[in-house]
């Protein structure tokens, strides 16, 4: 009769916990994009943005004026998304932190589980 075979010990899903960790800043910072994108687009072309109006940019004979202010005005979700992104962030840390104790308890010096006993035949 053959043993058992070794339980083949797999990795920690680490791979996982960095994408959602990506998605989690990218979330939270994105009003920072839409603001940036702004600031340049209008620096670049010489326009006005402010909070206050939607002023005129002509941009090879486009306005892109209302676009560049809700880029902008885009910028007040932040009061929203770093809040949540840093709330979001705990829950990831508290979960990667039990999911990786206990994946140590179970994989612990590499010590398969214990073989179960016999069963009884009457």
């Amino acid at each position: 009769m053959n043993p058992p075979p070794l339980p083949i010990r797999k990795r920690f899903p680490w791979i996982f916990y960095w994408i959602v960790l990506v998605l989690i800043v990218l979330f939270a910072f994105a009003p920072i994009g839409s603001v940036m994108t702004c600031a340049w687009i209008a620096n670049s072309h010489g326009c006005k943005v402010d909070e206050g109006s939607v002023h005129p940019c002509i941009i090879n004979g486009k306005d892109y004026g209302h676009l560049l202010y809700t880029l902008g005005v885009l910028g007040w979700l932040m009061l929203v998304t770093i809040p949540g992104g840093l709330f979001a962030f705990v829950i990831w840390l508290i979960v990667l932190i039990l999911h990786r104790v206990s994946w140590r308890k179970r994989f612990a010096a590499g010590v398969p589980p214990p073989i179960p006993p016999p069963s009884a035949t009457a």
